[in-house]
C-alpha cells in the first residue's frame, strides 16, 4: 500500500466520522418504523462508502445518539437469535437532522465552490 492510499483511507475515515451520524438519523427518519442495527446497517450499505463495510462501527454511534436524546430504543425477543434492539428517531433527533443537513449542505456547497476547477 502506497503513501497516497494510506492518506486517502485516513481522509475517508475522517470524513465518515461525522457523516455516519447524519446518515443514520436520515435512515431512521425515512424508515417510518423502528429498525434494529442490522437493518440500519443494510440501509447504510446501499449508500456506498457511508459505513465502509464496518457494521460494528454503527453501534457506538447509535448509543451516542440515544444518549444525546436523538434516538429512542427498545428490546424485543427474536425467534432467530438473540433479542434485538430497535431504534427510532425522536423529535429532538428530527430537529438535529434538519440542522445537521443544513450544515452539511452549506459545507458541501462551500467545498464544491473551492474545488471547482482545482481537480481538472
Amino acid at each position: 500500500m502506497g503513501e497516497s492510499d494510506s492518506q486517502l483511507r485516513k481522509f475517508q475515515k475522517e470524513l465518515s466520522a461525522g457523516t455516519v451520524s447524519l446518515a443514520l438519523l436520515a435512515v431512521l427518519a425515512c424508515a417510518g418504523e423502528p429498525l434494529y442495527g442490522y437493518l440500519i446497517a443494510k440501509q447504510l450499505e446501499k449508500l456506498d462508502g457511508v459505513l465502509s463495510g464496518k457494521q460494528s462501527a454503527l453501534y457506538p454511534v447509535l448509543r451516542n445518539l440515544e444518549g444525546a436524546g436523538l434516538l429512542d430504543s427498545f428490546v424485543e425477543p427474536s425467534t432467530a437469535g438473540p433479542p434485538r434492539r430497535y431504534y427510532s428517531i425522536t423529535d429532538a433527533g428530527r430537529a438535529a437532522l434538519r440542522d445537521w443537513a443544513a450544515a452539511w449542505r452549506a459545507t458541501r456547497d462551500s467545498v464544491d465552490s473551492v474545488l471547482e476547477g482545482a481537480t481538472e
